[in-house]
């Protein structure tokens, strides 16, 4: 079984359809969270993932955005989060609402979360941007009992993945809003059986989405860090 792996489209469309298009054929697609904030299409990006029916769990900005306040969060953040509120119909707010933090899929072998199956917010980095996951491989899987093979986390926007004797913890990187040094858009195929996972990144048209922030009233910063990937 062969997954598509995405994270933190953060209302970036056209990132979203170009990894969309880049993607090789797989058994199914799913993310992990942070659909909306940020970027000038929320709307478009909710439209996309339920359209194809992608199993995506909940992250903080759309939990920000259903929630209608964003303690904590920057400028930045906070202005993708009014903006999203602004612009997205009630059916998109309802859908967000309903997304679960953690979910299984690919016949129950996958666990997927936004930050980490037992804190939402919190932050895990691949190991080479901190000298290994935060956790070990064996605390992650056993939150879901049943012999994982895999668990997926978002939230860092940092592509990256470790492979264990428990099973493969992988991160896909930011489709939206990388901050990993490379402004590519980011994905990952997971192959199910066994455990492996190909890394992906694929260009996009970054003016375009600068202008559009602009042309939205968002702050220009959230178009300008993308051609830097930071």
């Amino acid at each position: 079984m062969q997954l598509g792996v995405i994270s933190d489209v953060h209302g970036n469309r056209v990132a979203l359809e170009a990894v969309l298009d880049d993607m090789p054929p797989v058994d199914g697609v799913v993310c992990a969270g942070d659909v909306v904030g940020y970027g000038p299409w929320p709307g478009d990006c909710v439209a996309a993932l339920r359209e194809r029916g992608v199993p995506t769990v909940s992250g903080n900005h759309d939990r920000a955005v259903v929630a209608g306040s964003a303690p904590g969060f920057n400028g930045m953040a906070r202005a993708g989060v009014e903006y999203a509120r602004e612009t997205l119909d009630e059916a998109a707010v309802e859908w967000l609402g309903g997304l679960p933090h953690r979910r299984v899929v690919g016949g129950n072998r996958v666990a997927v979360a936004h930050g980490h199956p037992a804190e939402p917010d919190r932050y895990t980095y691949p190991k080479e941007f901190t000298g290994g996951l935060v956790d070990t491989a064996a605390d992650q899987l056993a939150v879901d009992p049943g012999g994982l093979d895999a668990l997926i986390l978002g939230h860092t926007h940092v592509q990256g993945h470790e492979t264990f004797p428990e099973g493969v913890v992988l991160n896909p990187g930011s489709v939206g809003q990388p901050r990993d040094r490379d402004p590519r858009a980011a994905y990952a195929v997971l192959d199910v059986e066994d455990r492996s996972v190909t890394e992906h990144r694929v260009e996009y048209d970054v003016d375009a989405v600068a202008e559009a922030v602009d042309d939205a009233g968002l702050p220009s910063a959230i178009g300008e860090r993308l051609f830097d990937g930071k």
